[in-house]
Formats: C-alpha cells, sequence, structure tokens
C-alpha cells in the first residue's frame, strides 16, 4: 500500500506519516521543507512542493508519477486569524491558495497515479461549516475550508465512476504550531482517529463530513 500526504513535517501531517509507518505501508511526505523528525521516520520525503505555487505544482510533484497511489491525504494547511475589522486580502487570498485551491490541484495532478479503489482524504475544518459557526471570525479559514467542502462533494461524484472514495474530515481540536498547542487532543491521536475514519470510508459513505471522532458534522 502507498499513502501521500501533504503537509508532512510537522503537527498532524507528521503525526500521519508516523501512523501509516508504524502500519508498516509505503509512505511519500510531501512538504515544502522538510524537518529533523520527519527525516527520522522511514518514509519517502518529497520536499520543494509548495502549495502556494500552483504553476510549480505539477513538477514537483513528478516523482511520483510512477507511483501506483493507494491513498492520498491533502493535510497541507495555513491559518489566519482575522476578524472583521482586521483583514487584509492577501492572508484570505493566500489561504484559499493553500487550503483550497491546493488540494484540489495536487488530486487532479496525482490522479493518474490513483488505483481503481483508492481514496482521497481532505483535511479540512469544521470551522468550514456554516450550521456550525457560534463565534464568527476567522474569515479567511472559514470560507477557503468552506470552498475544500464543496470541492470535496463535487470530486467525490466526479471519482465514484472511477471506484476512488472522498472523505471530508476535521482532524478535531490539535494541539500543533497551528493553533499555539492550545488543543485538546494531541496530535498522535487526531491521526489515530483519522486513520479510523478512513479505514471506514467507502463509495457508501464518500462525500460525507466527518469529524475525527466519527460525529457526522452539518454543512
Amino acid at each position: 500500500m502507498n499513502v501521500v500526504i501533504t503537509g508532512a513535517n510537522r503537527g498532524i501531517g507528521l503525526a500521519l506519516v508516523k501512523a501509516y509507518v508504524a502500519r508498516g505501508v509505503t509512505v511519500y511526505a510531501v512538504c515544502r521543507r522538510t524537518s529533523d523528525e520527519l527525516k527520522q521516520t522511514n518514509a519517502h520525503v518529497i520536499e520543494g512542493v509548495d502549495m502556494l505555487e500552483a504553476d510549480a505544482l505539477p513538477k514537483s510533484l513528478a516523482a511520483l508519477q510512477n507511483v501506483t497511489i493507494d491513498l492520498l491525504i491533502n493535510n497541507a494547511g495555513v491559518l489566519e486569524r482575522e476578524s472583521l475589522n482586521d483583514w487584509s486580502p492577501a492572508t484570505i487570498e493566500q489561504q484559499f491558495k493553500v487550503n483550497a485551491l491546493a488540494p484540489l490541484l495536487v488530486t487532479q495532478c496525482l490522479l493518474p497515479a490513483m488505483a481503481a479503489d483508492s481514496k482521497v482524504a481532505m483535511i479540512t475544518s469544521r470551522m468550514g461549516s456554516m450550521a456550525d459557526n457560534g463565534s464568527g471570525g476567522y474569515y479567511g479559514y472559514r470560507m477557503s475550508k468552506a470552498a475544500l467542502n464543496a470541492a470535496g462533494v463535487s470530486m467525490a461524484k466526479d471519482l465514484a465512476g472511477k471506484g476512488i472514495a472522498v472523505a471530508l474530515l476535521h482532524p478535531g481540536f490539535v494541539q500543533t504550531e497551528m493553533v499555539g498547542f492550545g488543543g485538546d487532543i494531541d496530535a498522535a491521536t487526531s491521526a489515530q482517529r483519522l486513520q479510523q475514519r478512513i479505514d471506514e470510508l467507502t463509495l457508501a459513505n464518500s462525500g460525507q463530513f466527518w469529524h475525527s471522532n466519527g460525529e457526522s458534522l452539518p454543512w
């Protein structure tokens, strides 16, 4: 089994790399810059992949063209903390590029290498939910994750005929650098839960929006 994970150098991505390596599968860890901790795993590290450089993604992912991919986890993401009176077009655009556009482009680039019964997991956020928004703010992050959710649903429908299932997964409030390590679960716990949800992914539940703890999330 071959697993490709983006944003693999730290946080949830690194925890997912470790979790899948522990299963004895072959992991391709995609990142902009590697880390010492990632180097210590048995993953095949593919660095120099910048999710902000849309035009360069096909070339930077070329190393995966001859790999049969069984699972693609689009995990790379960025978070800014905008309020209604404090935001900029530049930071919102950056979040859209990394959080929404890049997963679509990465999947498109790697689709020819994907097996007929493979899976795609989008690491999204419940902050992309309209019904679950009880606090406001975080404009770029919320908007970009809502866009990712929309892309994931379309992708699930478009890939069903190829036998490829798509999951939209909220990892939980995870203790990572992105949130100042203020989460309520650690990255290893999140990765284990995400693995469970991916294991449960089939064509029958493709395109659904799940919390890593198994809870179905509203749109």
